[in-house]
């Protein structure tokens, strides 16, 4: 009988404590584990973070391949120097885009749509934190903002490219503010200028990362927007300025550098010709630092990589790189006409006999398209449509600009740690110093 009292008395003993703890609910305020305060996310170390986090945003999201700013599907195959390549029932639904037919249940539109607005979404939240931030030298709040809204306005260009005027929010728009309700009724350029400015007047020109947004980077970006608009007298006035006078964020004056085909190495990342640029690098733990844009756009069936077969540099391209026997560019489109087009394997069996074109053309061609028995980088010769997955649908060329180097592979540079070792630590330039002067000489004529 003591024994089975001495429980009834536990019993309830435990029972008051639950019945006293049930009725008193600080027990639920518990931090979570691994939560990051308001005060810890508005210190200069919360800032950064929450700053490269939107630069992150430039690489797009994760496996969305063709969801970052390297544009190879939304610039180059929608604007012709490049088809979707593989084959037609590869990713299906982007025909309908290169076709320029998307239907509005496209899930391709949604790959780009949503992780741009990820990156703006993320670019306001840093800005929000800027606005409660304590204990930050006022220089390097600036900065950071200034880096912030550049960012911003690099994201809201993209979206203007794409689907000219979308809802835009800024830091002041939440939920509770009807972020829900703001439609698509304003212009976004003056927005997008309001924070290219603010980058040109507030950032340094030289900044401790490479890859961060400097002054010059902000004035080639505003005078590129001057440009869409066709303010061409203010996109010349800027475009002359960061010419005579831009450096790289790491100091270096703006040049072309001296050979072409260094600008697709790993080794000459951030060079005197890198304005802005996604930063890559391998080995980091995640295949998402290492270029997972183009993780699909290799030759393939035996190339670097062994897989994709996207991204095959089309028949106007690599025709308009025919030249006079004197090394002059045909201007007046004769390039793509009879006997000017290049020679193709197109239709050649890949143990049939095949010479490549001898024609005369300009050098940078075989620095940019992979072609049949001539050399693809240091890999041998290109073997033609061994390489290529349908050539009555992609066509006989194979990418190269963005395709690593046995040298590279070897060198660490390549990433091997998921299914394909198609992810590699070379940058993706956003603008180059090249860009800058053609733009400057179509903003002059």
């Amino acid at each position: 009988m003591k024994i089975i009292n001495n429980k009834k008395i536990v019993l309830s003993s435990l029972l008051l404590v639950v019945f006293t703890i049930s009725c008193n609910k600080d027990f639920l305020e518990v931090p979570p584990t691994g939560s990051i305060t308001s005060s810890q996310l508005s210190s200069k170390a919360g800032l950064e973070g929450s700053l490269i986090a939107t630069y992150s945003m430039l690489s797009g999201r994760g496996n969305d391949f063709y969801s970052g700013s390297t544009n190879w599907f939304w610039g180059s195959v929608m604007g012709g120097e490049a088809n979707k390549g593989t084959n037609s029932g590869d990713q299906q639904q982007m025909n309908e885009i290169q076709a320029y037919k998307p239907q509005s249940t496209n899930s391709s539109i949604l790959t780009k749509y949503q992780p741009t607005y990820e990156g703006i979404a993320r670019a306001n939240a840093l800005m929000g934190l800027l606005a409660t931030a304590t204990d930050v030298p006022d220089a390097d709040k600036t900065r950071i903002e200034g880096e912030g809204k550049f960012l911003r306005a690099h994201y809201y260009f993209e979206l203007k490219k794409l689907f000219n005027n979308t809802p835009y929010v800024d830091e002041t728009v939440g939920y509770s503010t009807g972020i829900s309700k703001v439609g698509n009724d304003k212009d976004l350029w003056p927005m997008i200028e309001a924070d290219l400015k603010f980058a040109y007047d507030n950032l340094p020109e030289t900044q401790p990362d490479a890859g961060r947004a400097n002054k010059w980077a902000a004035g080639a970006y505003l005078a590129k927007a001057y440009l869409y608009q066709k303010k061409y007298a203010d996109a010349k006035a800027l475009f002359d300025n960061v010419i005579a006078n831009g450096k790289t964020a790491n100091g270096k004056k703006y040049g072309l550098v001296p050979h072409y085909g260094d600008l697709f190495r790993v080794a000459n990342d951030n060079s005197e010709e890198s304005v802005f640029a996604i930063q890559s690098a391998a080995g980091t733990g995640s295949v998402n630092n290492a270029n997972p844009d183009f993780v699909l756009n290799y030759p393939y069936n035996g190339g670097p990589a062994g897989c994709c077969g996207f991204f095959q540099p089309s028949f106007e391209l690599a025709n308009s790189f025919r030249t006079t026997a004197a090394g002059l560019p045909l201007l007046d489109g004769s390039y793509d006409v009879g006997d000017n087009q290049l020679k193709t394997d197109e239709g050649v069996a890949a143990d049939a006999a095949f010479t490549p074109d001898a024609g005369p053309v300009d050098p940078r061609l075989d620095h940019s398209v992979g072609r049949r028995g001539l050399p693809f980088l240091d890999h041998g010769l290109h073997p033609g449509v061994a390489w290529i997955r349908d050539q009555t649908y992609g066509g006989p060329y194979a990418a190269k600009k963005y395709v690593w180097s046995k040298a590279e592979e070897t060198g660490g540079q390549v990433d091997k740690s998921s299914w394909t070792p198609g992810y590699d630590a070379q940058n993706v330039t956003i603008i180059r110093f090249a860009d800058v002067l053609l733009m400057s000489a179509e903003a002059e004529v």
